[in-house]
């Protein structure tokens, strides 16, 4: 009997986007079950894709601007504009990213977020009124510094002095704000964690090493966005240090907020709804969702969590497939089945050397299953 598969995977990071974990995935239940009509519908939260995904979903055409990425590295940047509704949709990955960079070249001290202020301003001079940006995947740790400087903001010390660089924050004593302040009418920002600037579990500390910094640049890195904070609370009269989501990218999420006047949203709630998801989730007989590694922290508000609970609040089965399966046993049985490419199917060498092959394998012996049941 055919069956309406709904296929909806995250990124495999480092390996494959999710448009072609989707594809690897269709394929091979094709291969199986090659009457079933399937639905691909790739994933983001807010980070790598975001763009792509978002700007796909809403019939949005790709443009190009010259800029820099987070190292000052001349690049030509995409971003997606739709006409018709006057929106932007903006991936900081593609700007700033970490993957844009050399692996282990670049300190974070010598990053920042500079760039990401000509592509915001070409969408703003396209006319935009609503521009969407996706701030997951950066490699910088500056706070929205750079991007605010590029725009026209201005940071003194004690001496009156301008700082320049994100690291002087720490002897900040006065911000002088551009006007106007504001380049669209409304600026969302997709943040794919919830992550409020500093403390424990801030940018620096939880995602920091991620991107090259090491414990003993914390308190560095620390005081100097939280000086920033300090400064711009006092003198705006509004703490956004502790918004969920202000750590998003190294405290990006933070620095749109205050100042571009950006709200915050979660990344996947944006995805959803421009998908139209729960009822394209109510519509499959089977869901198949999936990403590098489902583990615990894959139920705690991420992507591949969010479906699987879409899934169960419409009674409809969900398949996780991924390339390592972490997931601790009280937390098992919220997947209908779950199945990892390493260690049992294929060694984690071979995995990331053909991970499209493997994933396309993997994805036939789950229907191969399926149809046993």
């Amino acid at each position: 009997m055919p069956f309406r598969v709904l296929i909806v995977p995250d990124k495999f990071k480092g390996t494959l986007t999710a448009g072609a974990a989707a594809a690897a995935i269709a394929a091979g239940w094709r291969s199986t079950r090659p009457n079933d009509t399937l639905d691909l519908l790739p994933m983001s939260d807010g980070g790598d894709g975001f763009g792509e995904i978002m700007g796909e979903l809403l019939g949005a055409e790709p443009r190009t601007v010259r800029t820099v990425d987070a190292a000052h590295r001349p690049i030509e940047a995409t971003w997606w504009w739709h006409s018709a509704s006057r929106t932007a949709i903006i991936e900081s990955a593609r700007v700033i990213g970490l993957a844009q960079l050399p692996a282990g070249k670049y300190h974070p001290f010598e990053l920042d977020t500079e760039g990401l202020a000509a592509v915001l301003k070409a969408a703003a001079q396209a006319g935009a009124r609503r521009c969407l940006v996706g701030v997951g995947g950066s490699a910088t740790n500056d706070a929205g510094f750079g991007l605010a400087r590029a725009l026209g903001w201005q940071f003194f010390n004690n001496h009156g002095q301008k700082i320049a660089r994100w690291t002087e924050l720490h002897a900040l004593a006065q911000v002088r704000p551009v006007e106007p302040p504001r380049l669209f009418e409304e600026l969302v920002v997709a943040v794919d964690v919830q992550n409020p600037l500093l403390g424990p579990q801030g940018c620096t500390r939880v995602y920091g090493p991620q991107k090259g910094l090491r414990a003993d640049d914390f308190e560095f890195a620390e005081r100097c966005l939280g000086q920033l904070a300090e400064v711009l609370t006092r003198e705006f009269h509004r703490d956004r240090a502790t918004e969920p989501g202000a750590g998003a990218a190294g405290g990006l999420g933070f620095g749109l907020g205050c100042f571009c006047g950006a709200t915050l949203a979660p990344g996947f709630d944006l995805f959803a709804g421009q998908a139209g998801l729960a009822a394209r989730v109510r519509g499959a007989d089977l869901v198949i969702t999936g990403e590098g590694a489902i583990d615990a922290s894959s139920l705690m508000g991420k992507g591949v969590g969010e479906v699987v609970r879409l899934c169960r609040q419409s009674g409809v089965p969900c398949l996780g497939l991924a390339g390592g399966l972490a997931l601790p046993d009280e937390a098992r049985g919220q997947l209908t089945a779950a199945y990892a490419l390493a260690p049992d199917f294929t060694s984690l060498d071979q995995a990331r050397a053909e991970p499209a092959r493997w994933l396309e394998r993997l994805a036939a012996k789950a229907a191969a299953e399926w149809s046993q049941r």
